[in-house]
């Protein structure tokens, strides 16, 4: 049993006996806990007791609080105890994150190296089979983990006793009148996984297959395999199909619909991943929900699913948390600076303005300088609204929405589209550039060019610089350079 355990840590942390391992012993008090402790100090790898009393059973916690303290003692290991405050919401759930946390803490402080919890092959074998009868796919499937490496703190986590049963563990303490604690909350029915531990599985067991745990234990070890493949080649598929935006996730539609069935459902699983943090309670309805939205060459949707909101509009896809739209206030309005730059940090918008006195200025074609002359002060940044109108160079005037649709701006784009206001008047708009009636011409003496400016072009492009596709008159002569318009996306 120590050499299985010994092999374990072997093929998980590379450790060979005689090497340097320090390992914190997550010891709740019951057999297999208890069992990893005993082995672990044989192999000389135990640093440290780590115990953690959540307090659910009130005296009964206390009690296995003291065993735990007792037994590090006469195993002369330092015994760490973190006293739980009171869970609120799920129970399990809450309950794990607070004992990971603990561990990560002190992993962090150099208490240990790694921390190894006492998860058996017939903890396994149970998670596989709940997550099966939740419906979950084979990342479900995949169960427990022999190494889970935490992605934010680096803390890793060790599972050496995954190849061994309960029951032979607890004949391994019998032999050596080694004592443990038992937990009276593993007989309360009110929980599936202890339902499932003490009912369903037994049973199945007897009626069908007495090896169904090593056989839910193997799918869980051939789902890691799978799994394995599959997060390598969703890294490589990744930055071609995903897309930041903010906290936003978005899919090009045609590109997601060409690929395989089975690469389409991993894409979208990612990208829920990506959108949401985790993938906590998404199972496979989900993820066709989702799918569904791409099934035709045209078309808006939306569908909502547990803390995620998934939108389509024309040619994308695009996956928040719910709520994401609604943390800012629709409308904005502020004065835009001529010349000067506007920057509203919390939507990640910055307009800037450089006013140009030439008389030889023109637009080159793209509509891309103001005639300030032409309009009222002051110029209004803020969002678009319904009823804009906006007039394109060789066109009739036209309502906004209709530009939106035939350039298949997605739905969300629209609600915070910059534009600039004369009055009531939208003289420049994102992706539009400048209203015709108030385009520069030959014969203006005032210009202003307005552009949006990105992120990554702050830095390099300081206020003042900006380039035009326009004659601009200076003691020296004059210079023709490009410009940039108000193209944006």
């Amino acid at each position: 049993m120590i050499n299985r355990v010994a092999e374990s840590l072997a093929r998980s942390k590379g450790w060979r006996p005689g090497h340097s391992l320090r390992l914190g012993v997550a010891v709740s008090g019951g057999g297999d806990s208890v069992f990893l402790l005993y082995a672990l100090r044989e192999l000389g790898v135990a640093a440290a007791v780590l115990h953690v009393n959540h307090g659910l059973r009130g005296a009964e916690s206390d009690r296995d609080e003291a065993f735990v303290r007792d037994l590090a003692g006469r195993f002369e290991l330092p015994c760490h105890v973190f006293v739980a405050p009171v869970i609120q919401g799920n129970t399990e759930q809450e309950a794990r994150r607070l004992r990971y946390r603990f561990f990560h803490e002190h992993i962090a402080l150099g208490h240990c190296d790694a921390v190894a919890t006492g998860h058996t092959l017939d903890d396994q074998a149970e998670t596989v089979l709940y997550r099966f009868l939740r419906g979950s796919g084979t990342a479900g499937l995949s169960g427990i983990r022999p190494v889970h490496v935490d992605p934010a703190s680096g803390a890793m986590i060790l599972r050496p006793l995954l190849g061994l049963g309960r029951d032979e563990i607890r004949q391994w303490l019998g032999d050596r009148r080694a004592e443990w604690r038992e937990d009276s909350s593993n007989a309360n029915h009110e929980y599936a996984r202890n339902r499932i531990r003490n009912l369903h599985l037994p049973e199945l067991s007897r009626s069908i297959n007495p090896g169904l745990p090593q056989v839910l234990a193997s799918t869980a070890e051939w789902a890691q395999g799978e799994e394995d493949y599959w997060s390598a080649e969703l890294d490589r598929l990744e930055p071609r199909h995903l897309t930041r935006r903010g906290e936003a996730v978005l899919l090009r539609v045609a590109p997601l619909r060409a690929l395989d069935l089975a690469v389409q459902r991993r894409l979208l699983r990612r990208a829920m991943e990506r959108a949401r943090g985790s993938l906590r309670a998404i199972d496979f309805a989900h993820v066709e929900a989702a799918r569904a939205l791409l099934s035709t060459d045209e078309g808006s949707g939306r569908v909502q699913l547990p803390d995620l909101d998934i939108y389509r509009s024309f040619d994308w896809l695009r996956l928040s948390r719910l709520g994401y739209d609604s943390r800012l206030a629709r409308d904005f309005e502020l004065e835009l600076p001529v010349p000067g730059r506007l920057e509203i940090a919390e939507r990640q918008l910055t307009i800037e303005s450089e006013l140009v006195t030439s008389s030889h200025v023109y637009n080159g074609g793209v509509n891309g300088v103001l005639d300030r002359d032409r309009c009222e002060s002051p110029l209004v940044l803020r969002n678009w609204q319904p009823g804009d109108q906006f007039q394109r160079s060789g066109h009739a005037p036209g309502k906004m929405k209709t530009l939106f649709q035939e350039d298949r701006i997605p739905l969300w784009e629209r609600r915070a589209w910059p534009v600039v206001v004369s009055g009531k008047s939208v003289v420049w708009s994102r992706r539009f550039g400048v209203s015709a009636p108030y385009a520069a011409g030959p014969e203006t003496r005032n210009a202003v060019v307005i552009r949006e400016v990105h992120s990554e072009e702050l830095e390099s492009n300081p206020l003042g610089t900006t380039s035009t596709d326009m004659k601009r008159d200076s003691g020296a002569g004059s210079r023709q350079t490009h410009v940039p318009g108000a193209e944006v996306l």
